[in-house]
């Protein structure tokens, strides 16, 4: 019998395993030191969360802090644009979502665990590493002491995200992915969100990478991501390079004409990153300890959410702790992140707004009952299904979704909604003033 768990950090993935189990009535401690930036990536959730969010009891607290979202938007410098409007799918999945202040909605699941019983540590754990058969991590004696447990608990779970604690202490091995990007993002009073439904995402091919703009209350949240080497030609730091981006770019920077920013500018990288090994003797990853997801068409939070799910399911659920049953968790898990690697490629190359291209084209002339807009209509409900997180794993759609984009489309020049990532064709002045160089030769 499980009789406790030790949950090491506090953000969505963290607290919402910490009140999964509380309801099975383990005994939880979450380790903690409760410091977030004013910012976080995560700003946008899909509609496939909104369940969790009700079986938790906390839509209302999410509601009350957010702005509604109806859809998301693909939209290209040449004036092409795809807009999906959420669709209601079945009687749990709404047709829409929330647009987030993600500290304040991290705030929101902290105090549901805390209102179910869940012990919070606010400090840092600390964990040595072990060379015996029995287990590879043991929280230290001071943390035992800080956590007022007298034997080390059943099983450790790293939910620290970024910060990888697991995986640093133990030396896993990761995958990279094939994109080496960087974000910077800030939020701005004055800022255009360019959405036709509310609280819509448009998400913007760029010259050098790709921009959203994501309508919170009150302000605009705007990020950028493009190729590390690249970012480097925009600027010395993130505010210049964020700042000379938006000026780039003709769409954004009329949009942004009257723009202030309100907050710092906040800048995050490894994208793809996922560990290769996800659990051990006594320990397990989970969320972005586990993997990073692609922050194109906002799945984090709702992976965040869902490996908690996951984890509950294989593990507590059946009160095995087997590697049986942590293998099957593992597996899950990386088919998620292999699902959604698979739909956002189609979007970087290009292919998703291509297919949206020629399906307007199709329909132009048809007749109302014509097999053209059949098409239309049916492929539209497929993504708009998949990027809602709640048929990304349908294996027939991902079908529908490949025979789209690499057979309909086979005889398209689709590299010109590509993402690129290694030039940008676009020029500064140089600090003399005088003379322009392209941005791929202009290193600082």
């Amino acid at each position: 019998m499980m009789k406790s768990v030790v949950i090491v950090g506090a953000g969505p993935a963290g607290c919402a395993l910490a009140c999964l189990l509380a309801k099975r009535n383990i005994q939880t401690t979450v380790f903690d030191d409760d410091k977030r930036p004013d910012l976080l990536v995560g700003e946008s959730l899909v509609p496939a969360v909104i369940p969790f969010l009700r079986r938790l009891g906390i839509e209302e607290d999410v509601a009350r802090i957010s702005e509604k979202k109806f859809g998301a938007a693909l939209r290209h410098p040449n004036g092409q644009r795809a807009d999906f409007t959420f669709r209601r799918l079945g009687k749990s999945v709404p047709n829409y979502s929330y647009n987030i202040p993600r500290p304040e909605f991290d705030r929101v699941l902290r105090n549901k665990a805390l209102e179910l019983g869940v012990s919070f540590v606010n400090q840092r754990a600390t964990l040595e590493r072990q060379h015996n058969a029995d287990c590879d991590l043991r929280l230290s004696d001071v943390s035992m002491q800080q956590a007022g447990l007298h034997v080390q608990p059943d099983l450790l779970v790293d939910a620290t995200g970024r910060h990888r604690l697991f995986s640093k202490l133990l030396d896993l091995p990761v995958s990279h992915g094939e994109r080496d990007d960087i974000s910077y993002f800030a939020h701005y009073e004055s800022f255009d969100a360019d959405n036709v439904v509310d609280g819509q995402v448009v998400l913007s091919v760029l010259d050098c990478g790709w921009a959203w703009q994501i309508p919170l209350k009150d302000k605009l949240s705007v990020g950028v991501v493009l190729n590390k080497n690249v970012a480097r030609n925009f600027g010395k730091n993130p505010q210049e390079r964020l700042e000379n981006i938006i000026n780039a770019d003709a769409v954004l920077s009329q949009s942004g004409r009257n723009r202030k920013r309100v907050s710092d500018v906040m800048a995050y990288s490894n994208y793809q990153l996922v560990s290769q090994q996800a659990y051990g003797k006594g320990w397990v990853l989970l969320g972005d300890a586990f993997g990073f997801v692609d922050p194109m068409l906002s799945p984090g939070v709702f992976m965040a959410l869902e490996s908690a799910d996951l984890l509950d399911r294989h593990i507590f659920a059946k009160n095995d702790i087997s590697d049986t049953a942590l293998a099957a968790y593992a597996k899950e898990h990386y088919q998620w992140h292999r699902d959604w690697d698979t739909l956002i490629k189609y979007f970087y190359d290009g292919r998703l707004l291509n297919l949206h291209k020629s399906g307007e084209e199709m329909v132009k002339n048809s007749s109302r009952f014509s097999l053209g807009r059949f098409m239309k209509w049916y492929i539209g409900r497929v993504l708009s299904s998949m990027v809602a997180g709640v048929s990304t794993r349908s294996q027939y759609k991902l079908a529908v979704l490949k025979h789209c984009c690499e057979f309909l489309l086979k005889d398209e020049d689709v590299s010109q909604y590509k993402i690129k990532s290694n030039s940008t064709g676009v020029e500064l002045e140089s600090s003399d003033g005088k003379t322009k160089r392209p941005l791929d030769q202009q290193f600082v």
